[in-house]
This record gives structure tokens, sequence and C-alpha cells, in this order.
């Protein structure tokens, strides 16, 4: 699962369907299972605290990101890992989530990871339990590993999270294992909870493994003993048989299944599809008498990607899941009330998409670095530059297209933001759903101070793998990089508006430079160097003691979001500058074009 794209509330009722389907074509022979990534913080995660959320559904009080958890239990989801979104509210909201509250049923499944010890986290540790035991036995909890007996046959189910999770998302005080980040201290992490179940007797065994980075999945398998199917997760990458029906515009990037030798030289295979709910994956297998894989069992007439449309629904025979399409339709109902709420305007696309904000500089990152700039002066003039990660960009706003009779990506259109007559939105208008839908995650803003060298550092750090959620998007500074040098060395010109911070690859300045970030960053997320000197967050937060009162410098013309957030910054940016009265945004993204002709990030 994936609920990055608020799109996909559009794809939930045919995926309940199908899931209906395909579990009528073998009833007691289905196990249902997620990756991870379950939701995502944005319009849909927040919808469900709207109380219509509770008149629809008849059992569950409003909360965040409880629509999506009700869409899984109504499917009859059984078991999920833990993802790195699944985090990204902290670990107090995830708990709210799993655990059963008044009304609220909390998660009809387990969540699983071997490599996170939840006992040193107070929010989620009393959700802990013994691992090894059936699935349906311990709903609302946290474990390393579980059973789901199928067909009167025990399969071990081991969960597994990147052990990138500090960087990327809110852990609070979960450990995350191995310290080091390795591939191969992951896999003796794993390999200890695949044990227990194999020194039980259980010779069928499923990893869920939310890597973000395929390569990782691929190579756990040859690294693991015992493991015969993984599921991958968080990389969204789509793999599909040659007679799989795709949805438009969509490529796989191999086969379904993937197939690889274990350590003990066993079959391995290895699946993964796209998120957002666009396609269940579906592997039927048999096991020989030892627990290993049959590969003559595996039919790609059966197996593969099943896309998340009506004639699939119809293909399968599959049934309207009638609780989710209710809460389908009320969340809807909440979003069409934000799109209706129109804070600027603009006449070209803004470019959200996930290949190119981690890549590249783009007009939406430009934009919204430039919100934070101007919105942090708002409260300290003496403020300079701005600098966030790409990856806290969740979508674009606007759309594109293929020319009829087209499936060239050079043809590809690209289009404002369309219409919504039922909202009163007109073409071009940004709304309160484009905001949060792409700036999801709705960070503080926070100000520090940083010397030429510091500043420096940080943009090395950045640009250090390009396609990464660390890549930046900034404001009031630009600067050129050569991607073929080491890293570390790979800033080549940095300047702070005429000043000239490094040239030929040398720092010149001396600073300090006035920075407004992201306080995701300026806790070290994304693994970002960020110093801490004189920092100021724009949000009040007790507990945060460089927090500071915004509300007195903030303009006020937007009051969505939570003053000194980053919604708030961009509403209020567009507010003043791109209101909705004849004065748009114009600056097109040179995404049809080499990213040479980029004007802020410059690649040698």
């Amino acid at each position: 699962m994936d609920g990055s794209n608020v799109d996909a509330l559009a794809n939930v009722g045919p995926m309940a369907a199908i899931v209906d389907g395909l579990r009528k074509q073998y009833p007691d022979r289905t196990l249902f299972v997620s990756s991870g990534d379950n939701y995502i913080p944005g319009s849909r995660y927040t919808a469900s605290s709207d109380d219509s959320f509770a008149a629809v559904t008849g059992v569950a009080t409003p909360g965040d990101g409880r629509a999506d958890i009700a869409f899984l239990n109504a499917m009859g989801l059984e078991v999920s890992a833990v993802g790195n979104h699944d985090l990204d509210s902290g670990t107090s909201a995830f708990a709210g989530l799993i655990s059963a509250d008044g009304n609220w049923p909390g998660a009809q499944f387990p969540y699983l990871s071997a490599n996170l010890d939840f006992s040193t986290d107070a929010n989620v540790s009393p959700l802990v339990v013994a691992d090894g035991q059936e699935a349906s036995a311990i709903t609302n909890s946290l474990a390393a590993h579980t059973v789901v007996t199928v067909n009167g046959e025990p399969i071990g189910i081991v969960g597994a999270s990147t052990p990138t999770l500090e960087n990327i998302t809110s852990t609070g005080d979960i450990a995350v294992l191995p310290a080091n980040d390795s591939v191969s201290g992951l896999a003796v992490e794993i390999q200890a909870s695949v044990d227990e179940l194999t020194n039980a007797g259980i010779d069928k065994i499923i990893l869920l493994a939310h890597m973000q980075q395929i390569s990782v999945e691929k190579q756990l398998a040859g690294l693991l003993e015992d493991v015969d199917i993984i599921v991958a997760g968080g990389s969204n990458t789509l793999l599909a048989d040659y007679n799989d029906r795709l949805l438009a515009g969509d490529t796989a990037a191999d086969t379904y299944p993937l197939l690889y030798n274990s350590a003990k030289n066993e079959p391995v295979l290895l699946v993964n599809v796209d998120g957002d709910y666009k396609y269940l994956g579906r592997l039927l297998v048999e096991f020989d008498g030892e627990g290993r894989v049959r590969l003559n069992s595996l039919n790609p007439l059966v197996n593969g990607v099943y896309s998340a449309e009506q004639e699939t629904v119809a293909a399968v025979g599959g049934s309207a899941n009638n609780t989710v399409d209710n809460i389908v339709d009320a969340v809807n109902d909440v979003l069409i009330a934000q799109e209706s709420t129109i804070l600027g305007n603009t006449s070209v696309y803004l470019n959200g998409q996930r290949s190119s904000v981690r890549s590249e500089e783009t007009n939406l990152g430009n934009l919204t670095a430039d919100a934070n700039l101007w919105y942090a002066q708002q409260y300290d003039a003496t403020v300079e530059i701005s600098i966030k990660n790409g990856g806290g960009i969740r979508a674009d706003i606007g759309s594109f297209a293929f020319p009829a009779g087209s499936t060239d990506v050079a043809d590809l259109e690209y289009f404002p933001p369309e219409a919504f007559p039922a909202a009163g939105k007109e073409n071009g208008d940004i709304s309160q759903f484009d905001i949060q839908s792409s700036l999801a995650f709705n960070n503080n803003l926070a100000l520090v101070d940083v010397t030429a060298q510091e500043l420096k550092d940080i943009v090395e750090h950045a640009i250090t793998t390009v396609g990464a959620g660390a890549f930046p998007q900034i404001g009031g500074m630009s600067f050129t990089y050569d991607p073929d040098a080491a890293a570390g060395n790979r800033v080549m010109e940095l300047s702070v508006g005429a000043t000239v911070v490094v040239a030929s690859g040398l720092v010149q300045a001396v600073g300090p430079f006035r920075l407004a970030t992201l306080s995701f960053l300026a806790d070290g997320g994304d693994g970002y160097p960020i110093p801490q000197t004189n920092r100021a967050d724009l949000v009040l937060d007790a507990t945060v003691a460089t927090s500071v009162d915004m509300s007195a410098d903030d303009p006020g013309a937007a009051n969505f979001a939570d003053t000194g957030t980053e919604q708030d910054a961009l509403a209020e940016y567009l507010q003043m500058l791109f209101p909705n009265d004849g004065s748009p945004f114009t600056n097109a993204d040179t995404i049809a074009e080499p990213s040479a002709s980029d004007t802020r990030i410059t690649t040698l």
C-alpha cells in the first residue's frame, strides 16, 4: 500500500472489489498482506477527522488517518509491515491508529518489524506482544513476526523496515537496527525472526520488507535463509507480467515475480507493485514437502498485478464493498470542501513529480522555497536563504497528458490545475486541497545561522544522492555542482544573492547567513548537517525550547494550517503575490527541457 497521493481515493473502491473477487476464487487459501505505508499525512489523512467520518461509518470516532485504516479493516488485511510513512506523524499518532479507543476498533491486524525495538518508546511499547502468535489473535499490536494459518498450513510472516528510518520519518524513541544501516546487518536482524519460526517447525516464510529501494530487497533475497517470498515496499516499483493490464501511461520496471536464490540456494520470489491503491499484486504458489517454492506452479495467467479499474473488477467477479464505498464518499465530501477554499492562481503547471523534485530544480520547488523565505522574513528581516528537501513535496499542482494518438514522452502536455465546478474552482486556481496534497507533511519552519562552510556542507550533503528525498529545493541562493566529482567536493559555485560563497570549489566568504528551513531538517532529518546556532522555530511549541510566537507577524490571509508551517507559508505567499484576481504565477517549469536551463541549481 501507499497513501501518498490523494488521487488514490478513486482507486480504493475498485481495489476493495478486486480483493473480494480474488478472495472468492480461493476462499480458504488466500492471504492478504501489506508492506507498509498504509497512509500518509495530507488531505485524505486529515479528512477523517471530520465529524462526517463517524456519521458514515457508524462505529468510528473521527481522527487523522483513520479512513485508510478503516479501508484496510473492511478489506480484511491480515498483516502489515511498518513503513516510514506510517510514522510520519510521530509514535503517538501511530499508536492511536493501531490501538482500539472507544468505538474506534483500531488496526484489525498486527504491524510487524523485526529490526525495530518498539519497547524503547513510551507511546508504542504498550502495544508490543510476544512474537510468533497467530495474527488474528494479536490485532491492534506490534511484533517482529507472526503466523497466519492458511488452509491448515502455518505461514510465518516477518516484517522489516528500512534501517534509514530515523532519517526519513519521526521514529520517536523507537530503536532502529542495525545502527550502521548495513544490509548485511539488517539481514542478521531479520534472520533471527526467521530462525524462530523455522525452529517452531514452520517451513513457509514470507518477508514483508519496506526498504524504500527495491535494490535492498534484492540483496536481502540472497543473504537470508529459509525465506520463500519477499513482498517489497516503499520504492513504488511496478513489477508486472507481459499480459497484465496496466493503467494508462504506466510501464513495468521488470517481471512479476522476480526470482532469486537464497543463501541456502533455495528459490526466493520477490514481488512489488506501485502504490496509491493502483494495483493489487497476486501470487499463487505451491510448496514441496520441504516447504520450498515449486517454480513450476507459477502461472503468469493468474499471477501479476491487477489494476484498480472497473474492467478488472468485472474480470475477477468482484463485488463492491459498501463500507469502503461509504467512507470514500465521506472523505470525498470533505475534500470537495477543501477544494472550494481558493488561495492563489497559476497559469502554468507546478512540477512536484517525485522524479523531478528529487533530482533537479522545479518551479514548484522554487515557489515553496521562496514562500518559506518570504514568510520567515515577516518575523526576521535578516533571513537571506531557504532550503528544503525535495522529498517533502508529495504531489504536483496541475496535470499532464499525452495528446491524442501519442505515447511519446516528448509529446506530453502540461496544464495548470483544472476547474472543479462542484467546488467553485476555476482553471488555474490553487486550492487548500492542492497545498495540503503537495506539502502533505506540513513541516514547521525553523531559522538557523550557518557559516559559509556550513552552508557548503549542507548543500554537499543534499546532492550526495541525486534522486533521493534529501535533494534540495532552494530560495535566495544558487549553486552549480559536478555530479561526477567525489562526494563532499561536488559544489563548484555557490552564491547567496550577489555574495559569492564558493568559487571553483573553494569557500570564499565567511558568513553567517540566516537560513529558513524545515524543522524536520533542522532536527537532522534526511541526514542534513544543520547546526543549531541561533535557532528559532516559528511554531510556538512548549516542547521546543527555541520556538517563538509567530502570530503577530503572520499576514493572516489564510488560516487553514497552523501558523509557522510550510502550508501556511505557501498559502500566505500566494495570497500576497499571486491571488485569484488575474495575477497568476507564470514561471513555467523546465520539465520538457534539459535541467541545464535551470537557474538556481545547475549541473555541470
